[in-house]
């Protein structure tokens, strides 16, 4: 018995150190600052209702925001365009254990990725859940299955997913992160159709710890590979078309709905907040074009407003007013970028 709990404990302090691995300086340099400013006070909650840990934000098209927060409880909040709080979803939902992603379709669906139930699920605009990938643990296995080296992965299951997106035809594309580091496409009913990657590794179409994901118009989907620093560009079968490896480690990414679209990955400061050299290289946003051209920066690491602890997730549906969740200062924000004049850009491809 002794052996086993020993051997266990290894394997989680060998993962820890895999998928925590130190936040690195992004290798761009002269890179244009872009002005940028925080909305006060902008989310307006009840009396005794506080926000906790700031994993998922997302918008709808009618302008409503979506925080998806881990609290006692895993929690999903809608506010309005104005940032008034109007309701709570899915409250004691089977599949939200602990949260990590919040995203919402082109039909107003709302998804959420829990990495604690190993699961995705679907709500459709009226809160009413529509679709579910993946299941929950049996209590006797334990929340998290962190074995390594990971079972070999399964077409319907997940070892802690992050991330959802979808191409115009509503395939669908799930970042299977911390545990089975790869990303795998399905089809707007949940059919498996192909994956890609899945044995931890940085050569290319490898991933280490798929943290973020993100699709264009044309179909092209972008994984924040935030263990490799990089993001792995792929096309709508998955095959590997790019990689962007000058933005540090990414921790999200969003790309806005056009008819221009931007990419925007942050590299974020480590929510453990060590070692504390981290806070002079890290906790930027970098605003860049599709092909990896970087357009600008803003942001550093820290706990005022404009500053940002831990970015999670990104939501750029206006590209000029972002909301961002942090994990660190348990909060989102409104962030307002100031149009730029033209500037040299920086390429990030190779």
């Amino acid at each position: 018995m002794r052996r086993s709990v020993s051997l266990c404990v290894v394997a989680l302090v060998s993962l820890a150190a895999t998928q925590l691995a130190a936040q690195n300086k992004a290798k761009a340099e002269n890179v244009p600052i872009i002005p940028h400013t925080s909305v006060p006070n902008f989310f307006k909650l009840p009396p005794d209702l506080y926000f906790g840990e700031g994993i998922g934000i997302a918008t709808n098209s009618k302008g409503h925001v979506f925080v998806y927060h881990r609290s006692g409880d895993t929690r999903l909040f809608e506010f309005d365009q104005t940032g008034a709080f109007v309701k709570e979803w899915g409250v004691n939902n089977y599949g939200s254990e602990f949260a990590h992603q919040v995203r919402v379709d082109a039909q107003d669906n709302v998804w959420l990725v829990d990495e604690g139930t190993n699961m995705v699920i679907k709500f459709n605009p009226e809160g009413r859940v529509t679709m579910v990938l993946g299941r929950r643990p049996e209590p006797v296995a334990g929340a998290f299955d962190s074995r390594l080296p990971a079972p070999p992965p399964e077409k319907y299951k997940f070892g802690r997913p992050t991330d959802v997106t979808w191409d115009a035809q509503g395939n669908i594309f799930i970042a299977d992160g911390y545990v089975n580091s790869r990303t795998v496409k399905y089809d707007k009913n949940g059919r498996f159709l192909k994956s890609v990657g899945g044995d931890r590794g940085s050569a290319p179409s490898q991933m280490n710890t798929p943290h973020s994901i993100a699709s264009d118009a044309q179909g092209n989907v972008y994984v924040a590979d935030r263990g490799n620093q990089r993001i792995q560009v792929f096309d709508n079968d998955l095959v590997l078309r790019a990689i962007y490896d000058n933005v540090g480690n990414p921790w999200a990414v969003c790309i806005s709905p056009g008819p221009h679209q931007y990419l925007f990955a942050s590299n974020s400061n480590p929510d453990s907040n060590t070692p504390a050299s981290s806070w002079d290289i890290t906790g930027e946003i970098y605003k860049m074009e599709l092909d990896g051209t970087i357009i600008g920066k803003f942001g550093k690491a820290g706990k005022g407003l404009g500053e940002f602890s831990t970015v999670h997730e990104i939501d750029c549906r206006n590209p000029n007013e972002l909301f961002v969740s942090e994990i660190s200062a348990w909060r989102a924000q409104k962030i307002i970028l100031t149009p730029q004049k033209a500037a040299t850009p920086t390429s990030a491809a190779r």
